[in-house]
């Protein structure tokens, strides 16, 4: 079996592709039915594979047969780099392990016996070859799938081609979610959410952090890291110091929301009042930052410090937009007058949490359109430490221990922009100890007076 896939973790791109099937000296096509007859007949599959000789350039997808099988062959993904008597390594870690055990690649490619004809990523052989295959069933679920999801997210479109469009979009964000679900190393689940008919696109527009506006010359004081024992487990949410999670909207503002966050959490702390301070005063009156084109947390601290300090939600409301600042002094009521860069020691920053308050921090979001709950510790390949995309807040931590195996999970407990019915409530479990998706590689903290 040959499964195509290709995951990009820094740009997030993800193609899946489930086209040629070589068993027994057949090649075998996907859903267009291209083996259902012997090849002795040339055929014609909707891919057009057999509308020319073998002797010129066929079309597969990945260019499998543009040289004679007698030579090594290049599929996409390397699967014929080398000689088939050796394992060999498909996009999917399928010959990772001896074929005696029963594996699992992302593609299910294991879960029947090999005696039988298994099953590509495309559902070519959910059948027997004597039927016509096709994708009726499958079709038919994933029509029901998404129309669950319309109703949940109360979703509408305005015309017949916009529906198809958000349908064919979902369908392909379910492959996605397969993968995350299938290599997923926490207990996350990974599921439809309310994004689940955006494009990578669409959904990036969501985020917001802008590493490459990081100031050539930090202003950031390295934090001092207390020496006192922790507990095991802390939550700042049961202490008064956060406020109720918001929604930045289609607005890439997740740093402002990153930034509001600490300082409220630092001033409550300090001053035992939480306010919940104005985003888009950031947004309209950061003017290193680039608004709902994103920023980053470091240049809000100045920013703040600047202007004088911070509104409230109520005096200066949140839009989801660029607008004029109409930043207003006597309105004040919360200052800012430097900030901290925390170590990236994850032992360091829950010492820090427990004595300072909540932490902002940078985070790849590849697994997060997708979230639904648990601990999330997807592997590193899909969730690349230093492509930082997103700005959320650290509120606390804890331990997960597996119902059956009791294996220990420790975690981050973190604070989405993106509304309460995004992940549990709002919030984010990632693992804790080993740098997922680049937790621990932004954090920083407002110095509050």
């Amino acid at each position: 079996m040959r499964l195509i896939l290709v995951v990009c973790a820094l740009s997030s791109a993800w193609v899946v592709d489930a086209q040629l099937l070589r068993y027994e000296g057949k090649i075998h096509f996907g859903t267009d039915g291209h083996d259902q007859q012997p090849h002795s007949k040339i055929l014609l599959g909707s891919d057009g594979h057999d509308q020319k000789p073998h002797g010129q350039k066929l079309l597969g997808v990945d260019g499998h047969d543009q040289r004679l099988h007698s030579q090594a062959l290049l599929g996409g993904d390397g699967h014929d780099q080398r000689q088939h008597s050796q394992a060999l390594l498909g996009a999917d870690g399928h010959d990772l392990r001896s074929h005696g055990q029963k594996h699992f690649g992302v593609d299910g490619h294991d879960q029947q016996p090999h005696g039988q004809v298994l099953l590509g990523g495309d559902g070519h052989d959910q059948q027997p070859h004597g039927q016509k295959v096709g994708n009726g069933p499958r079709e038919l679920s994933h029509t029901h799938m998404f129309k669950g999801f319309m109703k949940k997210y109360n979703k509408a479109y305005n015309s017949q081609s916009e529906f198809k469009k958000r349908f064919s979009i979902f369908r392909q964000n379910l492959k996605k979610i397969h993968i995350l679900q299938q290599s997923e190393r926490g207990t996350a689940k990974y599921g439809p959410t309310k994004f689940s008919d955006l494009t990578e696109h669409e959904f990036r527009r969501m985020l917001g952090l802008r590493p490459d506006l990081k100031p050539t010359l930090s202003q950031m004081e390295p934090a001092e890291i207390p020496s006192e024992e922790i507990p095991s487990s802390f939550d700042w949410r049961d202490h008064g110091i956060v406020t109720p999670v918001k929604n930045q909207g289609m607005c890439g503002s997740c740093w402002a929301f990153s930034v509001t966050g600490n300082v409220e959490g630092q001033w409550a702390l300090k001053h035992k009042h939480l306010y919940s301070l104005s985003e888009q005063e950031l947004v309209d009156c950061d003017k290193t930052d680039e608004g709902c084109n994103g920023g980053m947390p470091e240049n809000a601290y100045e920013a703040i410090a600047k202007l004088g300090g911070l509104e409230t939600e109520n005096d200066y409301p949140y839009e989801a937009k660029d607008d004029q600042c109409h930043f207003n002094e006597t309105k004040v009521k919360v200052t800012v007058n430097g900030s901290v860069e925390l170590p990236q020691n994850e032992d360091d920053l829950a010492r820090w949490l427990v004595k300072h308050g909540p932490i902002s921090i940078g985070i790849n979001a590849n697994a997060l359109q997708f979230y639904v709950g648990g601990v999330s510790h997807p592997l590193r390949f899909l969730c690349n430490p230093k492509s930082l995309d997103h700005g959320m807040l650290i509120v606390g931590y804890g331990v997960h221990t597996t119902k059956y195996l009791h294996r220990r999970q420790p975690y981050w407990i973190v604070k989405n922009s993106w509304g309460p019915d995004w992940g549990e409530q709002g919030y984010y479990r990632v693992y804790r100890g080993d740098g997922t998706c680049g937790v621990n590689q932004m954090a920083t903290s407002a110095i509050v007076p």
